[in-house]
């Protein structure tokens, strides 16, 4: 299946789109430590799609296990975010919706891909 055909793809895609702009609202003192986190974690998880895409076998489960870790610290630093109140519950709640399809998503890629 083409990088186009595969929904985690524009998922992702979108999550980036949605997210950017949001973290210029986050306070200035942290933009350059916190949202760098934020930033770089969502960053790594598509760039660690797109090697995976491009690999097969052994290499791509090992991809697709770094894309998962970094989704993980996306939910962590989301979850911080909310917490302090940088961004609101019904932003939080859009985010985690499209972090737990990406989830669903690359889990169901990760069972897919022979070991």
């Amino acid at each position: 299946m083409s990088q186009s055909e595969m929904p985690i793809f524009s998922k992702t895609y979108d999550l980036l789109t949605w997210l950017l702009p949001m973290t210029n609202h986050f306070p200035r003192a942290h933009r350059h430590t916190f949202t760098q986190r934020l930033l770089d974690a969502a960053f790594d998880l598509r760039e660690r799609l797109e090697e995976a895409n491009a690999v097969r076998g052994a290499a791509r489960q090992a991809k697709l296990q770094e894309a998962d870790v970094a989704l993980a610290k996306l939910r962590l630093y989301l979850r911080l975010a909310e917490r302090w109140h940088w961004l609101n519950p019904g932003q939080y709640q859009h985010a985690a919706a499209m972090l737990t399809e990406i989830g669903r998503l690359l889990g169901g890629w990760q069972k897919a891909t022979p070991r």
